[in-house]
């Protein structure tokens, strides 16, 4: 005989068993922030420019590829502001980020690999920034976009 519970809206089937019942599809809005690119030098490369409205957080996910050139280093950061062309757009403080740029920073050592960063700051316009320094060979990246909490749902793409 199984036996069934409910523990805090959530459906336990022989004490082991957990369903969850919570719907993260219809909650969050997933965009391209960086197209897949290959960089072979040592100028920025910048997302899309995120607009937060009507939601309360925002995830930037950064995906690796091949990285060549064994000493280079690529850092990520964060531009924020009001105007939708981010004119005056400003390095976000660590206050206002989720995780630690240092946490994101990426090298040849981390082919294949992935990254997040969150913003929790004010500003309405948002975009993520990798810069790159020493990179004289090619490094394979993208990164995407999670809204998420939204004031209105659920969301659709």
């Amino acid at each position: 005989m199984k036996r069934y519970m409910f523990i805090a809206g959530i459906l336990i089937l022989a004490a082991a068993t957990v369903v969850f019942a919570a719907d993260l599809y219809s909650n969050v809005k997933v965009g391209r922030a960086i197209s897949p690119v290959t960089v072979s030098n040592n100028d920025n490369t910048d997302s899309e420019i995120i607009d937060v409205l009507g939601y309360r957080s925002l995830t930037f996910v950064i995906n690796t590829a091949t990285i060549a050139d064994s000493d280079a280093t690529f850092t990520p950061s964060i531009i924020a502001g009001d105007n939708d062309a981010l004119s005056d757009g400003a390095t976000v403080a660590a206050g206002s980020i989720l995780g630690t740029l240092a946490s994101a920073t990426f090298t040849i050592a981390d082919n294949n690999s992935v990254f997040k960063l969150g913003y929790t700051g004010p500003k309405r316009y948002v975009r993520l920034r990798i810069a790159p320094a020493s990179n004289t060979g090619a490094a394979t990246f993208s990164a995407i976009s999670i809204l998420g909490h939204p004031r209105r749902g659920p969301v659709t793409q």
